[in-house]
Parts: structure tokens; C-alpha cells; sequence
């Protein structure tokens, strides 16, 4: 589909000239804006008409000045307008405004992490790859149960009880057994005394763990590192927000305010964890 549009856009460019009468300066700047989009935006082809989601293009432009992405977006918006009038039916997605929060949780390094979990103890190593590769908020890692989790997935109970399921990597879930082993547990995951663990328990073992290696780190800072090397990894935005377990795609977009270009990729090649060796 992508070829299709391309072909279009040459067409496009010379109804720019032969029609419009603009500069070859301007038809070179629409030329450029345009091809840079194509190689981040996801172009879904849908029953009836053509999908262009502008998410992982926005968030691989973020960085420039409001001037500067207002023409790359007016570049596309014309295209667009030029292919709908143009016998092919294309809606944009992503195209909204979009407030993006002033202050984000800073990620943490892979490189950090895998330093610290050579530090940690059997339940420590648990909570911080748990986090760290199923993207969890402290409030579902504390209620997570045994029933829950199989050999390859978890099922998560987000907010509003919304469940999502998560790809188990298979070096989480070896770390996992290890761990379950060592004693028996009636309901949760994380338990003493037949009690689940709560929220505070287990960001204190967050806290402890990096500190070891001198970083001040908090539970929702490793959702946020999930978040990021999966987006840096060339995962969709739509998987990641699914896996996120956000209502919107907007709400990863704000979460995750990245500089990289983002392509179709599963979760496994994406997430870093995936190609460790022991």
C-alpha cells in the first residue's frame, strides 16, 4: 500500500506544478515533508477506505519547534485532501491536538536495570523484571494472582477492572518459577502470610534494589522504560498502548514522548530482555 502512495505522491507533486503553479522550492519542501512521514506512519488498509495513523510520526517530530511540525503536518493534510479527491477514500488518525505534560517520569536505562538485578535477591530480581517487562503499574503487580499467569502470558486486572494480556518472556517467567518455588502460595503472586504484599512493600524492594547502584528509581519509572525500548524497538504505538493498558492511544503518546521513528514489529523482537542469553 505504501508503494501505491508513493506513486501517488509523484502525481501529487506534479498537480503541485502543473496545476497549483507553485515554486520548485516549495514542491521540494512538500516532497521532503512527505516522504520523512511515510517512513513512520502506519498505513492500515481498512474495509472501506485507507487508515494513515500520524501518532508515530508526531512523536518522531515532537522535538521540533510548533513551526516546524505545523508545515510537516499542513504538508500531509494536503496530501491527503489531494488522494480523497483522487478516487481514494483516506482518513487520518492522530491528527488531533495533542497536550503533551510538561514533566514525564524519566526512563531508566536497560543498561541500569540489568546491572541492579545482578545485585538483587530471588523476590527483588521478580518485582523489578515483572515491572520492567510486562509494563505494570504497582497497583496490578500487587494484585496480580497465580491463576493469572501461564506459560507465555499474563493476564492483567488494570483499571476499572479492564483485563489486557501481556506476553510472558521467557527468561521473566524461568525467574518466576525460580522464585514460586521456594514456597507455597495460596492466591497472589506476592504474599506474606497469606496476604498479598502491598503497593508501599513492594516499592520499598524497587527503591532498595536500585539504590545498591546508586539510582533513586520508582516502580512507574520501569513502565516507563517498558514503554520506551518497545517503542524504540520499532513496536506499534497501538500494540504498546494495548499492552499498556491505556483507553487511547493519545495517553501513550504523552507517556511515551519519544525521538524515534516507530515501525511494525512483535513484542518479542522489540523488548531487549528477549535477546539476553544467561
Amino acid at each position: 500500500m505504501k508503494k501505491l502512495i508513493k506513486t501517488k505522491l509523484r502525481e501529487f507533486l506534479k498537480y503541485l506544478e502543473d496545476i497549483r503553479g507553485y515554486s520548485d522550492l516549495t514542491i521540494k519542501s512538500y516532497d521532503e515533508s512527505i516522504t520523512e512521514a511515510l517512513l513512520s506512519i502506519e498505513v492500515l488498509e481498512e474495509k472501506n477506505h485507507i487508515l494513515l495513523n500520524l501518532m508515530p510520526y508526531r512523536i518522531k517530530i515532537s522535538s521540533l519547534n510548533s513551526k516546524t511540525i505545523s508545515k510537516k503536518l499542513s504538508a500531509i493534510r494536503s496530501f491527503t485532501e489531494y488522494l480523497n479527491d483522487n478516487e481514494m477514500r483516506v482518513i487520518l488518525r492522530g491528527d488531533d491536538s495533542i497536550k503533551v505534560a510538561k514533566t514525564l517520569p524519566k526512563p531508566i536505562s536497560h543498561a541500569h536495570i540489568i546491572e541492579a538485578l545482578s545485585f538483587a535477591e530471588p523476590e527483588e530480581r521478580v518485582v523489578v523484571t515483572l515491572l520492567y517487562t510486562l509494563g505494570l503499574r504497582i497497583s496490578e503487580l500487587t494484585s496480580l494472582e497465580l491463576k493469572d499467569v501461564s506459560s507465555e502470558w499474563v493476564r492483567v486486572i488494570g483499571k476499572g477492572s479492564k483485563q489486557r494480556d501481556v506476553p510472558l518472556l521467557a527468561q521473566s517467567k524461568k525467574a518466576l518459577d525460580e522464585y514460586l518455588s521456594k514456597s507455597v502460595r495460596k492466591k497472589f503472586v506476592f504474599e506474606k502470610n497469606g496476604e498479598k504484599l502491598s503497593e508501599n512493600s513492594l516499592r520499598y524492594i524497587v527503591i532498595k534494589v536500585f539504590k545498591r547502584v546508586g539510582l533513586k528509581v520508582s516502580p512507574h519509572q520501569l513502565r516507563h522504560s517498558f514503554a520506551s525500548q518497545l517503542l524504540n524497538g520499532n513496536a506499534p504505538i497501538a500494540d504498546v498502548s494495548e499492552l499498556l493498558g491505556h483507553s487511547s492511544m493519545a495517553t501513550t503518546q504523552i507517556y511515551t514522548k519519544l525521538g524515534s521513528a516507530l515501525k511494525q514489529q512483535n513484542y518479542n523482537m522489540a523488548h531487549p530482555l528477549s535477546g539476553v542469553k544467561e
